[in-house]
C-alpha cells in the first residue's frame, strides 16, 4: 500500500505542484462545494494512477485543488462506497494521498437517514462521534506503522475544537445545525424499519453508507476530522415507503447552499 500511495502522489504532484492544508469530501448531491473554490487544477480519477471510479449517481468523480480565500484545498468531488465492490483499502486511499499531498484537516459530508425524532428532512447535522456496524475495517490485516499504530484511538474521532468552531459560525451566519452520531452501515439497500429502529435504540442519530472507513483511516494518520451529515430520510412507519435515491438527492441540494457556506466559513476561520 505505501509504494502505491507514493506512487500516486507523486503523479499528482508532478502534475499540479500544490500542497493543499484542507481536504474535502463531498457526499450525495453535494458536489457544488467546489463552485466555492478558486480552481487550479482538475484531475479526473479517471486519469489518476491507482484511482477508483465513483460509479454512483450525483458522485461527479474528480480530484478538484485550488483556494478558499488563502487556503490551499482538495475537493474528492464523489467518494468511493464498500457497497460498490471496492475495497475497504480502495474505499479510504484517496484520503491515505491526501495525507501525503500535504493535508492536515479533513472535511467529510454525506447524506444521512434521521431517527431522532428531532431531526427533519434537510436538517443539517455536525457529526460529533460514529458507530462503525460495516462488515469490514480499513484498518484490517498487517499495519504499516509509515501510516500509522496498529491500535488508534478513537475518542476523538471528530475534532472538538473544529465542532465548536462550526457551532460559532453556524450561530453567527444564522444557520440551524443540530449535532448527533452518526452509524455507518454497508448498503446499498435504505435500512429497513426494524433497522432503523435498531440504529436509534443503539444511541445513534442518523444512518448512512460512508464516511466511517475515510474518518477512520484519517484518525490513523492523526489528521483533523470533521463531518456534516445533511438529513435526506426520516427512518420512521410514515415515511420510510416513499424514500429513492433521486428523493435523497433533491433532499441534499436543498441543503446544500448552507452546507458550502458553513464549509467555506470554516475552512477560512479555522
Amino acid at each position: 500500500m505505501w509504494e502505491i500511495v507514493q506512487e500516486t502522489v507523486s503523479f499528482i504532484k508532478e502534475k499540479t505542484n500544490f500542497t493543499p492544508e484542507y481536504g474535502v469530501i463531498l457526499g450525495s448531491g453535494l458536489g457544488s462545494f467546489t463552485d466555492d473554490i478558486q480552481i487550479e487544477f482538475t484531475l479526473p480519477y479517471t486519469e489518476i494512477p491507482n484511482f477508483p471510479v465513483s460509479t454512483v449517481q450525483g458522485h461527479k468523480g474528480a480530484l478538484v485543488f485550488g483556494f478558499i480565500g488563502d487556503k490551499k484545498v482538495v475537493a474528492m468531488q464523489g467518494r468511493f462506497h464498500f457497497y460498490e465492490g471496492y475495497s475497504m483499502q480502495e474505499v479510504t486511499f484517496p484520503v491515505r494521498v491526501m495525507k501525503y499531498l500535504g493535508v492536515k484537516k479533513l472535511i467529510v459530508s454525506n447524506a444521512s437517514g434521521g431517527v431522532n425524532t428531532n431531526y427533519n428532512v434537510g436538517d443539517i447535522v455536525i457529526i460529533r462521534d460514529h458507530v462503525n456496524m460495516m462488515p469490514e475495517h480499513p484498518l484490517r490485516g498487517k499495519n504499516d506503522e509509515r501510516f500509522g499504530p496498529r491500535f488508534v484511538n478513537m475518542s476523538e474521532a471528530y475534532s472538538k475544537n473544529m465542532i465548536t468552531k462550526a457551532k460559532e459560525l453556524a450561530k453567527n451566519l444564522n444557520i440551524k445545525v443540530l449535532d448527533g452520531v452518526y452509524l455507518g452501515l454497508q448498503g446499498p439497500t435504505f435500512e429497513t424499519l426494524a433497522e432503523y429502529k435498531m440504529v436509534k435504540n443503539i444511541g445513534a442519530d442518523c444512518v448512512g453508507m460512508s464516511t466511517v472507513p475515510e474518518v477512520i483511516v484519517a484518525r490513523h494518520m492523526e489528521m483533523e476530522t470533521f463531518g456534516l451529515s445533511v438529513i435526506t430520510d426520516i427512518g420512521d412507519e410514515d415515511s420510510i415507503e416513499t424514500i429513492s435515491h433521486d428523493e435523497v438527492l433533491e433532499a441534499a441540494k436543498s441543503a446544500e447552499p448552507k452546507v458550502r457556506i458553513l464549509i467555506k466559513e470554516l475552512i477560512l476561520k479555522y
